[in-house]
């Protein structure tokens, strides 16, 4: 694997730690290989206030995905730069999707493979996020949950753009969250970032969301990174900490929760109108 894809390690073992130490979530799957992989993270990589923050990230994606689900039974789950996150386990089986989709580069998945198993709802797809529009057709729908966690701040503007595009040219309706680096954030990454540690020197950052818009998605709103139940688990000094340093007014400056939705609705709203003025 590339520098970028050993990025996984870095979440794979916060959601291992904060498993074993039961918050935020629990991920057998992920203390599982990280017991069996132990790959050697270096400094920064391997802090416990970033394992606090990945267990905390992806809680909130889970709880995201969890109540979409609930509201679009039967749309079709894709995880774009899905890495070893064993987010389908946490979700469970009996979660309202069609079809649930990791997609990663193929060293990536190659390395999925000898610890999860595809089935009829799940499948792992071999896939660059700079080339979405080369998945493979059985990879479209009325309605698609999209998740990308870790993954923009490694794709420009313009292939972001593009990745959004693709998964909006295959679906007629699409709610979509990731996370991004503001500007400012990924400036300074040069000098302090966890992903400097597997060898990441150069990433991305956007300040203006609506500038990701296309192929008919919107931005609806920011998602809090940090919700304060989470932050609550923690005690003593580990709260307190982590509150001033990873869960204040600076942190989320620096490091943003964007929601996105396409609605057919909206389309067809149009489309009716129109034809009601024809006949008037």
């Amino acid at each position: 694997m590339n520098n970028v894809n050993r990025t996984l390690y870095i979440p794979l073992y916060g959601k291992a730690y904060v498993s074993k130490r039961s918050l935020f979530i629990k991920d057998e799957k992920a203390e599982e290989i990280w017991e069996a992989e132990q790959f050697a993270l270096k400094r920064k990589s391997r802090s416990k206030w970033l394992a606090f923050y990945m267990g905390i990230r992806s809680a909130v994606f889970d709880g995201w995905l969890r109540s979409k689900l609930s509201q679009k039974e039967g749309a079709a789950v894709i995880h774009i730069g899905c890495g070893m996150d064993s987010r389908a386990v946490r979700i469970g089986d009996l979660a309202g999707y069609s079809v649930w989709y990791d997609v990663d580069m193929p060293g990536v998945i190659a390395e999925r493979r000898r610890y999860f198993t595809e089935t009829e709802r799940y499948k792992m797809i071999s896939g660059d996020a700079r080339c979405l529009d080369r998945l493979g057709e059985d990879i479209r729908g009325k309605r698609a949950i999209v998740v990308m966690e870790g993954v923009s701040m490694y794709l420009s503007e313009s292939e972001l753009k593009s990745a959004i595009a693709a998964i909006c040219s295959r679906f007629a309706e699409v709610e979509l969250l990731m996370d991004c680096y503001s500007v400012f954030a990924a400036k300074m990454s040069k000098f302090k970032n966890p992903v400097n540690d597997v060898g990441v020197s150069s990433v991305f950052g956007f300040d203006d969301p609506f500038a990701l818009e296309t192929g008919g998605i919107r931005y609806v709103g920011d998602l809090e990174m940090t919700p304060k139940h989470y932050v609550d688990q923690l005690s003593g000094s580990e709260k307190f900490i982590f509150k001033r340093l990873y869960a204040g007014g600076i942190s989320k400056k620096l490091y943003k929760l964007y929601e996105y939705r396409k609605k057919q609705s909206d389309e067809s709203i149009r489309c009716s109108y129109n034809r009601s003025r024809a006949l008037l």
